[in-house]
């Protein structure tokens, strides 16, 4: 008893730090945003407790509702383009071909900038009258003030600073396939494209499960991207949940507003995570031999 004692001590011991960084940097905030949400302040007067009207307001917010949208949108766009894009150059550089040390490198560039930093080059690049394109192309281009092209050019922004990030994942996975299933599978006469089918894709479930949590998590998210490129416009049609709440916070002064989107936002990833677990669940297998 006192030997068992004395290890779950030293567990908890060497748990401690790692559960000092969740309650201090993940549950404590939590609780502060939701009490937060039942107060109204500007950031400089006292706070003053409101109930749920913070709630009522938000949730029947016509712009809030727009938000929600243009994030949804914006994670359809991006997250099945980085993924499969991250898919091909993963299966690409899994060959071994000449120069894939190079464009391993290449790829990850992006995603190791800062996304503020990356935003600033592209706005440059698209630039209408002298940007990069529009002087190639020889005409000038509104890539981000028309109000039908601001979403699709964020999007492909985002998607070109993830996809390094996607590939890496995907490349891990699929050298860590046993050489042999590929090599009894082309014994039996199985053609390139099956094995990829039957093997490689039902051996990556767990890296595209991971893969799927963490893009649609950050992709909901994405602020420094579009507040330097588009700062929610044209039309509020980039106004993405993330940015919505910085301009509540901080344009409006409505810190109250704001964290309720920042748990109503939560919520909903929290509800989505929850349903790509229930989906992979029965369909993932850890066992590669």
């Amino acid at each position: 008893m006192a030997q068992r004692r004395r290890t779950t001590a030293t567990a908890y011991a060497l748990l401690a730090p790692s559960l000092f960084g969740v309650v201090a940097f993940m549950l404590l905030p939590m609780f502060v945003v939701v009490w937060l949400s039942l107060h109204r302040w500007d950031l400089l007067s006292p706070m003053e407790y409101v109930g749920l009207r913070n709630w009522q307001s938000v949730l029947t917010d016509p712009t809030f509702g727009t938000s929600l949208v243009v994030t949804l949108l914006f994670v359809v766009l991006v997250v099945p383009a980085q993924t499969l894009l991250g898919l091909i150059a993963a299966s690409l550089l899994a060959r071994g071909l000449p120069g894939s040390g190079f464009f391993r490198t290449v790829y990850v560039l992006p995603w190791i900038c800062a996304p503020l930093a990356i935003a600033v080059l592209w706005r440059w690049i698209l630039a209408p009258t002298d940007g990069a394109v529009s002087t190639v192309l020889g005409r000038q281009i509104d890539w981000l003030t028309d109000p039908t092209l601001g979403l699709p050019v964020v999007s492909a922004v985002v998607v070109w600073t993830n996809v390094g990030y996607v590939t890496l994942f995907f490349l891990a996975g699929i050298l860590n396939i046993p050489t042999d299933i590929h090599n009894a599978a082309r014994t039996d006469g199985a053609t390139t494209w099956q094995r990829f089918r039957h093997i490689t894709l039902p051996m990556l479930r767990p890296t595209l499960f991971f893969v799927l949590v963490t893009g649609i998590i950050s992709a909901a998210q994405v602020f420094d991207t579009v507040y330097a490129l588009t700062g929610g416009g044209p039309q509020n049609r980039t106004d993405l949940v993330a940015h919505r709440i910085y301009a509540e916070a901080f344009g409006a002064a409505a810190v109250g507003r704001a964290a309720v989107m920042a748990v109503v936002l939560f919520v909903l990833l929290v509800g989505v995570t929850i349903v790509q677990q229930l989906y992979f669940r029965r369909r993932i297998s850890y066992d590669l031999t």
